[in-house]
């Protein structure tokens, strides 16, 4: 994992815990190397290059910090399967938004068309559920990836059926948000403790930094900059989806209320994000989301963890909220 691709909070954790989660980390990349080949010429070339792309690595992370120091085999292996449908859904939505670009990279559906990208998501999703069951011990971690997975499935769909709506609550956006993008940080986190064992409450850990993790992104669509982002200002506009920043700013500036979404173009997209920029509501967002990890912070004190882990978990809270700051 390149030290680049994560917040500075986040190589903090690493650090911090040298003695063992880079070794840990080091394995689960190794394991996404390996199943990224095997499944013919063309799959291959696209799985390699997108497990490459890299990322900033959470989900899994969090994975391990919820295992520990002694993490399993097992463990490890759901880090992995976590990673896998959380790549697998991207390159999902990039064939739904036709998407060109992925973490400053042409995306799947970009170089090798709609078929082949439709493909490759299929095989990822498969590829997770395989690692969970390599050995045979996986029934309970099985169980909460397939709910975790149909939960983001109910939110892509969700966030379908809001397309171009600009009249949507800020409640349906949060519970939209809590389907498609938070409930995979809390399986993280539940599916790294030992499922035979006592499980520990990490729930609303995972939760809020998944909200927190998501409102960010939308002020970053936002605001950019695009060569950190790695996708143009306003992505989300002519995607037709509504986001927390427009939801606000049609409040403070009425006219947004009355845009046609679907006749924007790429200049005509950047103007409207200055446009909700300028209501002030991207600062009341980002305060939301460092409400969020602080309020997941404050969970973990009633958690039977150990002082290190404990700030490791916090670290990565803080990373959420501090990409591109």
């Amino acid at each position: 994992m390149s030290r680049s691709a994560v917040p500075p909070p986040v190589t903090q954790a690493m650090d911090a815990a040298q003695m063992w989660l880079p070794r840990l980390m080091a394995a689960v990349e190794e394991r996404l190397a390996a199943l990224g080949g095997g499944h013919g010429a063309t799959l291959a070339e696209q799985a390699g290059a997108t497990l490459a792309a890299g990322g900033k690595r959470l989900r899994p992370m969090l994975v391990l910090l919820c295992a520990g120091p002694e993490a399993s085999p097992g463990a490890i292996r759901a880090a992995t399967a976590v990673e896998l449908v959380h790549m697998a859904t991207l390159v999902h939505d990039d064939v739904l938004d036709a998407a060109p670009l992925r973490r400053g990279r042409p995306t799947v559906v970009a170089r090798a068309g709609r078929g082949t990208a439709t493909a490759l998501g299929d095989l990822l999703f498969s590829r997770a559920f395989a690692e969970l069951t390599a050995d045979g011990e996986g029934p309970e971690r099985v169980s909460m990836l397939a709910r975790a997975s149909v939960a983001l499935a109910r939110g892509e769909l969700a966030q379908r059926r809001d397309a171009f709506d600009l009249a949507i609550s800020a409640e349906r956006y949060l519970e939209r948000c809590r389907l498609k993008t938070a409930t995979l940080f809390e399986c993280a986190c539940r599916i790294g403790a030992d499922p035979g064992g006592e499980q520990l409450p990490l729930d609303a850990f995972g939760r809020e930094i998944g909200l927190a993790f998501q409102l960010l992104d939308d002020v970053l669509d936002v605001a950019g900059p695009p060569q950190r982002t790695g996708k143009a200002r306003g992505t989300d506009l002519l995607d037709g989806t509504v986001t927390l920043p427009l939801i606000l700013a049609r409040e403070r500036d009425p006219s947004l209320a009355t845009l046609d979404l679907r006749a924007l173009d790429g200049g005509a997209a950047e103007a409207i994000c200055d446009r909700i920029a300028a209501t002030g509501v991207l600062d009341e967002v980002r305060d939301g989301a460092r409400e969020r990890v602080a309020r997941a912070k404050r969970s973990l004190d009633s958690l039977k963890l150990d002082p290190e882990r404990r700030e490791l978990l916090a670290l990565v809270a803080d990373g959420v909220v501090e990409r591109y700051a």
